[in-house]
């Protein structure tokens, strides 16, 4: 399923994560594993500055270095990269995905928001916007594993969630875990509206016929199992809620990329997700970016 796989690094605790779950993919699908570092140089740096960026440059070195050992210990192999650049590192992240026919980019998210978010994890949100690969993110400390037995696909049935949907159960396919389906219905709009009993019917059936759609797609799937729900609430808290209670291992979604107002409705539930959900997330990209 994934021959090359890309871990970029920063030497962080989230970035170990990432580089754990890498590799253990790697093993899996007997791939190969990208590592690289990338330093975001300014493009007049003062001498204080660039002594700065040496001391980075000297120990994103040495954590290359480390994973190349531990890739070399388990028999996967490994090129690595370290990237001097004055372009945004999410751009030469990408750009290296697509330079080198990569399947798969697995990166630490530390899922906060405002002035307290650590580099890396903004740099990763802008990366599942932009990736034209699927984007796999990992807190710290929560990789994963070897041994993960459930993958929940979230749908609003849009193509991009369709994307996704293929993909996750092509994973689990692979990987012999049962998938788990879901669409939320999103009450909040319809606090108050007269006639909101004959939408919420509407978009429960809609949302029952998004359902429908995965489960006739894994039909064909050599799975273990497949289960489908339909939920009602905030569709973040609830696709959330529904991972916990059911100790999913793997949530798949898609992404639209876009932002602000152009942001499509899946896309941001799918940011929220990535930023607070205990379990990894591989977000998926929309057609027009793969």
């Amino acid at each position: 399923m994934y021959d090359e796989i890309l871990v970029p690094t920063d030497g962080s605790a989230a970035a170990r994560t990432a580089a754990e779950t890498a590799l253990d993919l790697a093993q899996r699908f007997d791939a190969s594993l990208h590592a690289i570092s990338v330093v975001e140089l300014d493009e007049s740096p003062t001498d204080v500055e660039s002594e700065v960026t040496e001391e980075i440059t000297q120990r994103r070195e040495k954590t290359l270095a480390t994973l190349r050992d531990q890739a070399a210990d388990v028999g996967v192999s490994t090129a690595t990269q370290l990237i001097e650049t004055t372009d945004p590192v999410h751009q030469a992240i990408t750009d290296y995905a697509r330079d080198h026919d990569v399947d798969l980019i697995v990166m630490g998210t530390h899922g906060r928001t405002g002035l307290n978010r650590l580099v890396l994890g903004s740099v990763t949100e802008r990366t599942l916007r932009t990736s034209p690969v699927p984007v796999l993110t990992v807190h710290e400390g929560v990789p994963l594993g070897p041994d993960f037995e459930t993958v929940l696909v979230p749908t609003d049935g849009s193509d991009s969630a369709t994307v996704a949907a293929d993909h996750g159960i092509t994973f689990a396919e692979a990987t012999g875990a049962a998938v788990h389906v879901v669409h939320a219905v999103d009450l909040t709009p319809l606090s108050g509206n007269f006639g909101s009993t004959e939408v919420l019917t509407a978009l429960e059936e809609a949302g029952q016929r998004a359902v429908d759609d995965v489960i006739d797609r894994a039909e064909d799937a050599d799975l273990r199992s497949v289960e489908a729900s339909i939920l009602s609430g905030t569709p973040a808290r609830a696709i959330l809620d529904y991972a916990e209670d059911g100790d999913v291992d793997l949530i798949v979604m898609g992404t639209h990329g876009r932002t602000g107002l152009e942001r499509y409705f899946l896309g941001s539930v799918t940011e929220k997700i990535v930023r607070v959900a205990n379990v990894p997330v591989l977000t998926v990209s929309p057609p027009e970016r793969q």
